[in-house]
C-alpha cells in the first residue's frame, strides 16, 4: 500500500477558462492514486472509470488501472480518505488478476463500484472479472478497517461460459429499513440478450445469495441499485433507448417487472469518445426520493449537443418530465456528458443536497484533433430546483493523451461524486501530455463546499408504520406489484 499525502483544495466560484490540464489540477484538484503496472498488453499509465463513496469523514474511491485496449484493466484500485478528502491512501485489490500483488486467477478486471454498509462497517469494491475480453464472473473486495485494507474477492456470481458485463453495488443503510444491512449487486448477462441479474448479500457483502432476474427477464445494463428507508429497492436501468426501473419489496428476494422513466434523446459525442450516453447515474435522498440523470439533446435546437437532464420520483411510477440542469445556456456551444451524479442521505425533499460531475466539450463540433475535454461541476441546495454556476474542474485534455479503446478514448463510463460532511467530493479521470508512448492519465479528486440545507431528521417511529414529509409510507407501490 502507499500513502498519498494531499490538501484538497476547496474550489473557489466559477473562474476563467484554465489554459492546461496541469493548471486546471493546481486550481482545485488532488491525484489520488496512479498506475504502477508495467505489463506490456496494456496501456500504461492509466487509470479509467472511478466511483466514490463517503460515510461520515470516510471516503472509499474505486478504479481500472493500466486499460486495456479491448476490454478490462490490468486490475482495480481503490483510494480512501478518512478525513473527508484531505490525505488519502491507496492500493490495489489482491488476488484478483495475473498482475495483482499476491496474484489472481483472472486475467483483467473492469467495472469497480463501492457502496459502504452501515451495519456491518464494512466498504465492498465490487468488480467484473475477465478472462481475455469476456466477463466471467462478479465479486466483492470487502474491508473491515474503514477502507485501509481490502480482501481478496468474495464471489457473487462465476459463468465462464457467460459474458458478465456492468456490475454495480447498493447497500441498505437505513437502520429503520426491516432489510438493514441488505447488500444488492446487479449485472448483466450479455449472452442472454443483456438479461439484467441481481444478488443479496445479508453479511457486509461476504457471501451472496442466487442470482435472480426481475419478473419478465428484462434486458438492459447499467443498473445501480437505491435503498429506501422503508426498505424498499429501486434498480434505474437502460436499454440502450430508454431509462426504467424495477425493484424489490422483499429485501431481495424476488425482483418486479419494469416500469418507465424517459426515453433517451442524444447527441451522438465528437471526437470518438467512448462516453455511454445512455448510462444513467442515480441517487436516493433520506426520504426515499429517487434522482436519476443522463445526458440529453431534446432541449437543444437540431439535438445539436447533450445537457445533462434529471428526473425524479418519490414512489417509482411516476417520474417527473426531464429538466435539464442549467450548466449553461440551452444555444450555447457546449456539449455535457458522463454524468457522476452524488445525493446527500442526510438531507431530503427541497432541502436535499445534489451535487453532480460531468465532463464536456466546451464546443460540440470538434473533431479528434481539436476536441477539448473538460470536467465540470454543479451543485444544488434546495433538491434541484435552483443550481449553482457551474466550474471547470480540470481540462483541457487532448483526446491523444487518454487511453485507447476499441469503442473510442475512454475516462471512463462513469465517474462520481458523494457528499463528506458539507462538501462534495468528486473523482474523475485526468490525463496530462504523454511522455512519448506513455500516458500520464491517474484518478483525481476535487472537494467541493456546498451551501448547507437544512438536514433531514427521519422521524422516530415505531415499525411497521414509516413517514415521509409527515404522510404515512405503505410499503406497497403500483411499481413494485408483482
Amino acid at each position: 500500500m502507499r500513502t498519498i499525502l494531499a490538501v484538497s483544495v476547496l474550489i473557489l466560484p466559477l473562474a476563467p477558462a484554465l489554459a492546461s490540464a496541469q493548471e486546471a489540477v493546481d486550481a482545485g484538484g488532488v491525484q489520488i492514486s496512479s498506475d504502477p503496472y508495467t505489463n506490456t498488453d496494456s496501456q500504461h499509465a492509466t487509470q479509467v472509470e472511478p466511483d466514490i463513496e463517503s460515510s461520515g469523514s470516510t471516503l472509499v474511491a474505486t478504479f481500472q488501472s493500466g486499460r486495456f485496449f479491448d476490454g478490462g484493466s490490468s486490475n482495480i484500485g481503490w483510494s480512501t480518505s478518512q478525513d473527508g478528502g484531505v490525505t488519502w491512501a491507496d492500493g490495489f485489490i489482491p488476488n484478483l488478476t495475473i498482475n495483482g500483488d499476491p496474484p489472481g486467477p483472472l486475467g483483467r478486471a473492469s467495472d469497480p463500484s463501492v457502496a459502504y454498509d452501515a451495519k456491518h462497517d464494512h466498504w465492498i469494491i465490487a468488480v467484473l472479472g475477465l478472462q481475455g475480453t469476456t466477463g466471467v464472473g462478479v465479486g466483492t473486495s470487502v474491508s473491515m478497517d474503514g477502507g485501509l485494507t481490502f480482501s481478496q474477492p468474495h464471489a457473487v456470481a462465476y459463468k465462464p461460459s457467460g459474458f458478465y458485463d456492468k456490475s454495480w453495488i447498493g447497500c441498505d443503510n437505513f437502520p429503520e429499513s426491516p432489510f438493514y444491512g441488505n447488500c444488492y449487486v446487479t449485472w448483466d448477462d450479455a449472452n442472454l440478450g443483456d438479461r439484467l441479474l441481481m444478488s443479496t448479500s445479508t453479511d457486509g457483502g461476504i457471501t451472496w445469495g442466487p442470482k435472480i432476474s426481475p419478473q419478465g427477464n428484462p434486458s438492459g445494463l447499467g443498473g445501480q441499485p437505491l435503498a429506501r428507508p422503508d426498505g424498499i429497492v429501486g434498480v434505474p436501468a437502460s436499454d440502450g433507448g430508454s431509462l426504467f426501473i424495477f425493484g424489490s419489496l422483499n429485501g431481495g428476494q424476488s425482483w418486479t417487472p419494469t416500469k418507465p422513466i424517459a426515453s433517451l434523446i442524444t447527441h451522438s459525442v465528437a471526437g470518438g469518445l467512448r462516453t455511454s450516453t445512455y448510462l444513467p447515474s442515480t441517487g436516493v435522498d433520506g426520504a426515499g426520493k429517487f434522482y436519476v440523470v443522463w445526458p440529453d439533446c431534446r432541449f437543444r435546437v437540431g439535438c445539436s449537443s447533450n445537457d445533462i437532464v434529471m428526473s425524479t420520483s418519490t414512489n417509482g411510477t411516476t417520474w417527473t418530465s426531464p429538466v435539464r440542469i442549467p450548466i449553461d445556456p440551452p444555444n450555447s456551444t457546449v456539449d455535457h456528458f458522463i454524468p457522476g451524479l452524488g445525493v446527500d442521505p442526510t438531507t431530503s425533499g427541497g432541502s436535499a443536497r445534489l451535487a453532480l460531475t460531468y465532463y464536456y466539450y466546451p464546443n460540440a463540433n470538434c473533431s479528434f484533433a481539436t476536441c477539448q475535454l473538460d470536467v465540470g461541476f454543479i451543485a444544488s441546495s434546495d433538491g434541484g430546483a435552483t443550481w449553482s454556476a457551474s466550474q471547470q474542474v480540470a481540462g483541457p485534455m487532448l483526446l491523444s493523451d487518454i487511453a485507447d479503446t476499441n469503442q473510442g478514448r475512454m475516462v471512463g463510463d462513469y465517474t462520481s461524486t458523494s457528499f463528506a460532511g458539507p462538501n462534495a467530493v468528486s473523482v474523475f479521470s485526468l490525463a496530462t501530455a504523454k511522455m512519448g508512448q506513455t500516458f500520464h492519465q491517474a484518478t483525481y479528486s476535487a472537494t467541493f463546499p456546498v451551501t448547507e440545507a437544512e438536514a433531514y431528521t427521519r422521524p422516530v417511529v415505531k415499525d411497521p408504520i414509516l413517514t415521509f414529509d409527515g404522510e404515512p409510507i405503505v410499503r406497497t407501490y403500483p411499481f413494485l406489484e408483482p
